[in-house]
């Protein structure tokens, strides 16, 4: 653990500190004036590329409690108080802040003559950050930057993380920002529009510190989520006086801050979605001298490599046929006795229908929804099977079939992982974790269409229906809770989950 000397009062002369005294990677580093006096930062070197890798991240955060907790103890107090373990907001009085460490010359910034050069170019991609005219704008006083990089292959947790993390900015008068350096899915712009940007530049990049939570500018990932999302943040945030769903509703309205903000979808899906969610409201007009139009049932369905909570089903996947029983129930109970007198309504009933999104091919053909319509039609996943014996369709995904992969059975993450590389490559795929190797176009290219489908499934299941079921294991179906709106979806119950007995949470860290 570094301990290098400084003097902390203002009337006394401060010890420079030079490069080579600080460790050549990113930690948090204890230090004490010549009286013994300790205090902790984090020392990221101006130079070091960002953003961290998902491990030096979660390393520091590790670190970050342990070198606390160190200086503590030099202080005298070895047992943490309740404050310091629960408390979201709790500001240790031993941490100094990175741009406070340089002014008082522990730390030397980019000022250092030997980093000067080099750290300008290891500044990642912030997305819609621009280069011209910057000089006018100062930089942020307090900001969040959320990373967008997982070692998880699904999109959900990582965007749910994203909204989370962009409500916590709003909450805490924080500029926000995101990287996609490093995101499997690729260009953030590819799939949505650019977040609404800031009027102050980001900070140097070595500022940026995912932990403590009151750093002046934090960075949060997937990696650093126990940190930022964890039980303090919880005991912060959750309504306690509550033991239904409400408990969670603080914690829903961040996330639902974040999806109205961010959750624009690029200029050709966009429209798409909107005019989808027209197409399918109008199907359910009836006509007028009737009582009432009919009703959309959602219903989002994951297989692949995701297994429901329920215990029965653990390993397997929920029958197809109870998604379909909850959705002819979901019908009868408003059409049976809506008519004014309280009789069926047999008009809106025949207007009623599902609309489905599923990750597996096979669950559109399947003899239980194979009359439903696809929540949007404009990029299709498709099994092998399909592709083999139906016509060519410029919408269907072709290139996920070569001679080893179909898109067969929903999203598995080695799957994903292994998409358009070559077959000699995919010998080992079903056992290989994330691949090492920088992936090329064709790859990325592939994966930016899956995030696309998801995030259109989930657009048009979470604004064209009435209602909507799913499980709870699949974050597709939270982030659909999102989407729908507290009132609609909590409050009117029109949010079915059919996976065990759960309320809506956002994240299982």
């Amino acid at each position: 653990m570094p301990v290098v000397g400084w003097v902390l009062d203002n009337h006394e002369e401060y010890e420079m500190v030079g490069q080579y005294d600080l460790p050549d990677f990113p930690t948090p580093i204890a230090v004490t004036d010549r009286n013994g006096k300790s205090k902790w930062t984090v020392s990221i070197p101006p130079t070091y590329t960002f953003p961290l890798t998902v491990k030096e991240y979660s390393d520091i955060c590790a670190k970050c409690q342990e070198v606390a907790a160190h200086v503590r103890e030099l202080h005298g107090y070895t047992n943490p108080s309740q404050q310091t373990q629960t408390d979201y907001y709790y500001e240790d009085p031993y941490f100094i802040d990175v741009g406070d460490a340089e002014k008082r010359g522990l730390l030397p910034g980019v000022e250092g003559k030997a980093w000067k050069v080099t750290a300008k170019a290891q500044e990642g991609h912030l997305v819609g950050d621009r280069a011209d005219g910057l000089v006018e704008k100062s930089v942020c006083k307090t900001s969040l930057t959320f990373v967008l990089e997982s070692a998880d292959a699904g999109l959900g947790p990582t965007l749910m993380m994203l909204w989370m993390a962009y409500g916590l900015a709003q909450k805490e008068k924080r500029s926000f920002f995101i990287d996609d350096s490093r995101w499997a899915y690729g260009d953030y712009t590819a799939i949505f529009k650019a977040p609404p940007m800031p009027n102050c530049n980001p900070p140097p990049r070595h500022q940026m510190l995912p932990c403590p939570h009151n750093a002046r500018h934090l960075v949060v990932s997937a990696a650093t989520a126990p940190e930022t999302f964890g039980k303090s943040f919880n005991a912060e945030y959750e309504n306690s006086h509550r033991n239904d769903v409400g408990r969670e509703q603080p914690i829903y309205d961040l996330a639902r801050v974040g999806y109205e903000a961010l959750f624009r979808l690029n200029d050709e899906d966009q429209p798409y979605v909107e005019n989808r969610v027209k197409e399918l409201r109008d199907m359910t007009r009836v006509v007028e001298g009737n009582y009432n139009d009919g009703m959309i049932i959602g219903v989002h369905i994951r297989h692949g490599d995701l297994h429901p909570y329920e215990y029965q089903y653990n390993g397997a996947y929920i029958p197809l046929n109870l998604y379909l029983q909850r959705t002819k129930e979901l019908v009868e109970e408003v059409h049976n006795f809506s008519t004014p007198f309280g009789g069926e309504d047999p008009v809106a009933k025949q207007h009623s229908f599902a609309i489905l999104a599923s990750d597996d091919p096979d669950v559109y053909e399947s003899e239980e929804f194979s009359g439903s319509l696809r929540a949007q039609e404009q990029i299709k996943l498709a099994s092998k099977q399909h592709i083999q014996k139906a016509n060519p369709d410029k919408s269907v995904m072709h290139k996920f079939v070569d001679e080893t992969f179909g898109w067969e059975g929903g999203f598995f993450a080695s799957m994903f992982w292994n998409l358009g590389r070559s077959t000699l490559n995919n010998a080992n795929a079903a056992d290989e974790v994330q691949p090492t190797l920088r992936p090329s176009a064709e790859t990325m290219r592939l994966r930016g269409l899956i995030g696309r489908a998801y995030v259109m499934d989930l657009a048009v299941l979470g604004r064209a229906s009435d209602a909507v079921i799913c499980t709870m294991s699949a974050m597709g179906c939270r982030l659909i809770a999102v989407i729908m709106g507290w009132e609609k979806a909590m409050e009117e119950g029109k949010w079915v989950n059919i996976d065990g007995d759960f309320q809506w949470t956002a994240l299982s860290l």
